[in-house]
């Protein structure tokens, strides 16, 4: 759910004029803390249940171990892979529509 938020506020501000790379900065900057704290108390909440040694509490360890994995491998991909990603898909958009629109040009003006 934090990625949502995090490519909204990055969409928002690219509505408002901003250029994309300095929204994707903006948006890492703003959205760090709240999706780091939402990750790490996730995850402390879980950690008791980590510890327990009790006979029924031997069925719910692993599946809270794949969760506090899964929500920390999450995270790394929100703060990092996702918004370097949306910039990587923003310049090779924009690379071929600019070779579209040369492509589109020379047609219209030959004709």
């Amino acid at each position: 759910m934090n990625i949502v938020f995090l490519i909204d506020f990055i969409n928002s501000k690219v509505r408002k004029g901003s250029r994309v790379f300095d929204s994707v900065i903006d948006a890492g900057q703003n959205r760090f803390r709240p999706v780091l704290l939402t990750s790490v108390t996730t995850v402390a909440g879980l950690f008791p249940l980590l510890l327990e040694t009790s006979f029924q509490a031997q069925f719910l360890i692993p599946m809270a171990v794949s969760i506090s994995f899964g929500l920390m491998a999450a995270t790394i991909l929100t703060l990092v892979f996702v918004p370097s990603l949306y910039v990587v898909i923003n310049d090779m958009v924009g690379i071929f529509i600019s070779q579209d629109d040369e492509s589109g040009l020379s047609e219209i003006e030959s004709s």
